[in-house]
């Protein structure tokens, strides 16, 4: 749609590019092996997103925390839930504002959580994460986000938020 400006000059916003699908989305998470803790994305859409991740059993962070008796770090599991809850979710929602070739130029960053644990994550265990978003203005993002083990217990809850910003 063309906008006048000012000046009576007529300007066109770029057309946003099309919903992005789960795979799309998880190609354009910037995160990378290995400290990328999300292997696929399930479900998302305006309001929420749901991914899931297997922790190796030969993640490095095990060999220290704690020899023995592995456990997952706790900042590695509100990393994968905000992986997921706040990059992943905030990759979605650009897509329906700018065009296709902008969305690789914004990065979502983290900026804040509140979390709760409330089970361990032992290696080789399987977890989902579920975000609903709470607010998306002016490219900041807060969710409430859980996790669950593949029993279905909930591991951690949290509230995180982040910002998009141009690359």
């Amino acid at each position: 749609m063309a906008v006048d400006s000012p000046r009576g000059a007529s300007a066109s916003a770029p057309a946003p590019a099309a919903a992005l699908t789960p795979a799309e989305v998880l190609a354009l998470v910037p995160q990378q092996a290995p400290f990328r803790f999300v292997d696929a994305i399930h479900e998302v859409d305006a309001d929420h997103i749901v991914g899931s991740y297997t922790f190796r059993l030969d993640e490095a962070f095990y060999a220290g925390h704690f020899p023995g008796n592995p456990v997952t770090p706790g900042v590695i599991l509100l990393e994968s839930m905000c992986q997921v809850g706040v990059v992943a979710q905030g990759i979605y929602l650009l897509s329906r504002e700018v065009a296709a070739d902008e969305i690789g130029r914004w990065t979502t960053m983290f900026a804040d959580a509140t979390v709760e644990f409330s089970r361990p994550v032992r290696p080789g265990e399987r977890v989902t994460i579920h975000g609903e978003l709470e607010f998306w203005r002016r490219r900041k993002l807060r969710a409430r986000i859980e996790m669950f083990n593949e029993a279905g217990e909930l591991v951690a809850n949290a509230v995180a938020s982040g910002m998009g910003v141009r690359s």
